[in-house]
């Protein structure tokens, strides 16, 4: 059901950015929904199903959104605070967004730069630490906490990187990960044994032969540019 067209009829107002009404579409039975916008609204509304919420009861309820807006879960869930009798047990959202770092350690024993890796819980590959965005927080913030986190390493933003990838894993899901450039002062690690399996420092120069995906690949690759712009 996500990302499907739909045609909304707004017959209650809930709060300022939350509406209640009936949702239907292409292969979509009329159904009771959720409307939110970060502008008013008025009496239909054509969007996507920004997410499904599963209720206490079982039951599943789209929320619908205008086409060019994009929400994650911490704000949609913040607007659908105010349905006070209403539990919600699971959200699905369109759009998932992560923030992380590619964290440089200088090995002054080797005389060499490391990159660090890690590998998840979910995942089959090795990659760069990150995790979702909370409310109200902004995209550094969320990196420096997700490497404290998973690596309980304490690390510096480096001023002028950041790298976005954006990707369908499973062809709806619509994710998006911001990647900064820290350095860590030392590369003494514990992981987070809840989400990490296992982790590895490895020299910029076999980073890429290390990692899987194209998409930390060509973030590799901006690191070299940038650390060579930067006479790092």
């Amino acid at each position: 059901m996500l990302a499907s067209d739909i045609n909304a009829t707004i017959y209650g107002n809930l709060s300022d950015s939350l509406y209640s009404g009936y949702a239907s579409g292409k292969g979509i039975k009329s159904t009771s929904a959720y409307i939110i916008s970060k502008k008013p609204v008025g009496d239909t509304l054509s969007g996507i199903v920004t997410a499904v919420l599963t209720l206490s009861d079982g039951t599943e309820r789209p929320v619908v959104a205008p086409k060019n807006e994009i929400m994650y879960e911490p704000e949609i869930m913040e607007r659908l605070s105010a349905l006070r009798q209403v539990k919600v047990e699971k959200i699905s959202c369109l759009y998932e967004k992560s923030c992380g770092a590619v964290i440089l350690y200088e090995d002054k024993a080797e005389n060499d730069i490391k990159i660090l890796l890690v590998k998840n819980h979910n995942g089959r590959f090795y990659s760069f630490p990150k995790g979702h965005v909370e409310l109200h927080e902004s995209e550094k913030q969320t990196a420096i906490r997700e490497v404290k986190e998973e690596t309980n390493l304490d690390v510096e933003i480096l001023d002028g990187f950041r790298e976005i990838s954006d990707y369908c894993p499973f062809g709806k899901i619509r994710k998006r990960v911001v990647f900064f450039l820290a350095k860590a002062k030392s590369n003494n690690i514990k992981i987070q044994e809840s989400e990490i399996d296992s982790f590895v420092w490895v020299s910029l120069s076999k980073a890429e032969d290390t990692c899987s995906y194209d998409n930390d690949k060509r973030v590799i690759e901006k690191v070299r540019r940038y650390l060579r712009e930067h006479k790092i």
